[in-house]
Order: structure tokens, then sequence, then C-alpha cells
């Protein structure tokens, strides 16, 4: 367990107190920590207010500070749940904690005796990233477009700002139930030509996870059994596609960043 434990300060938030982990490698000693940062100012986290999750990283007597790229993508509406009160249920600290620690080590273990403190920057923020979000947006532009040019402003609008709020995910399997079926198909099969596989990496990610941790990350991608079963998963559910073309597509997934 990476938390070790929890106290109440004098404003009666609570803090966790985190390990500081250490990793040896020859002679090489590389510590990390993950730690709410307590000098900026509070933020909502699905209705909560909490110090924004950050990760230090020290090697050769020098430091690094970092805001978790965890922590701002479970941050993210589509992370919460409305509960029957209203109120709404987010992921735990201690969850998104596990995934920091999770792609630090990862990304040590990559590098053994090439680590540096630049070197880890940039290959965490490579194997960190959410696959589903980094696509996401070129799919929701795609859709835009596609509704504009069937003379439809007011769904491209929708789909706009929609998918603000809204799993872009979800309204498309709403899209499913109440569209003609030509149109239905014609939107997916246009996509795998315009628009990055979004709905099929989401589709598998959902086959595969469990609400909270909704997310196919590219550390993930990074094995081929993830590759293998994504291609077996695209076959069953999407036969009209070729499964190379979609990993291809998926592996360009850089060209996808905002």
């Amino acid at each position: 367990m990476v938390c070790c434990g929890s106290n109440t300060g004098a404003d009666g938030n609570q803090n966790l107190l985190i390990d500081i982990k250490k990793y040896f490698f020859k002679n090489m000693k590389i510590s990390y920590k993950t730690y709410l940062n307590d000098r900026l100012k509070q933020v909502d986290f699905h209705g909560q207010l909490t110090y924004p999750l950050y990760v230090q990283v020290t090697f050769e007597r020098k430091t690094i500070f970092f805001k978790s790229y965890y922590f701002e993508l479970f941050s993210k509406p589509r992370y919460g749940r409305e509960l029957p009160d209203g109120g709404i249920k987010g992921p735990n600290m201690e969850m998104i904690i596990e995934k920091e620690i999770e792609v630090i080590r990862f990304v040590i273990e990559k590098l053994k005796d090439e680590f540096s403190l630049e070197a880890f920057k940039k290959l965490y923020s490579y194997f960190s990233k959410d696959l589903c979000d980094v696509t996401e947006f070129a799919f929701i532009t795609y859709l835009y477009l596609f509704f504009n040019e069937k003379k439809m402003p007011h769904m491209a609008e929708l789909v706009k700002w929609g998918t603000l709020h809204t799993v872009t995910f979800d309204l498309m399997m709403d899209f499913k139930k109440v569209f003609k079926k030509d149109l239905y198909r014609e939107l997916i099969e246009q996509s795998f030509h315009q628009a990055p596989p979004f709905l099929q990496l989401y589709a598998f990610m959902m086959h595969t996870k469990q609400w909270p941790v909704l997310c196919l990350t590219t550390m993930e991608w990074d094995n081929p059994e993830t590759i293998k079963a994504f291609s077996e998963y695209v076959e069953l559910h999407y036969p009209n596609m070729k499964s190379g073309e979609l990993i291809r597509q998926v592996n360009n997934w850089p060209n996808y960043l905002r």
C-alpha cells in the first residue's frame, strides 16, 4: 500500500501521509513520493475540496516536482458518479496514488542505468497518457464536422457542448439507439478513415476495466498482450474494420495531442 496513514489537520482537511519510496540500481539511488501540495489552493475533486496531488523525484541530489497526471485525469467529470441523493462520488485518492506509483516504477525500470531526471520526465509524460483521453477530442471534432456536412448543425452543437459534460462514448451509444441504421453505420465507417479509434479503444477499455479505473494507458499498450487482446476484441465486435489498421492508428496517438 502506498498510503501509510492519514491525519486530520487543524483546518479539518484530511492529509495523506505518503511514504518516500527508494529504488536502487547498481550504484544509483532514486527516491520518489506523491504528496498533496498544500502550498497551492484547494481544488474541487468531485464535490470535495482537496489539495492537488504532486509527484517528487530525487536523483543525484537533484529534485523535480510536477503535478500528478492521474490527479488531473481522474478529476474530469466523466469519472464522477451521481448518487441518489444528488451528490457525486469520485475515485479515491489512494487509487490515483497507486496509478502514479505504477507508472513511476515502470519508467525507472525502462531507463535503468540510463536514468536521468530529464529522461524520466519525458518518459513519464509519454507512458502515463490515457489513450482514450488523448484520442477523444479528435473524435469529437470528427463528429462535429460529420453532422455539419449532413446539414445537422444543431446536432453538431450538441456534440460540441454536450461532450463537455457527458462521456462521448455514452453519447455514441445513445446515437446508436435512436439513429437510423444507415446513418449510424455511415458515421462509424467514416470514422475509420477520418478519426482516431476512440470508440474502439473506449469499448475495449470498458470490456476490460471497472469503474473508477476507466483508462487505458500507453504503459498498458506497451504490453504486446494488451495489443493482442485489443485485436481480438476488434475482430469480434468490429468485423468490418481491419484490426491492424486500428492498431496503427492507436500507435499514432501523439499526433492527436492538443
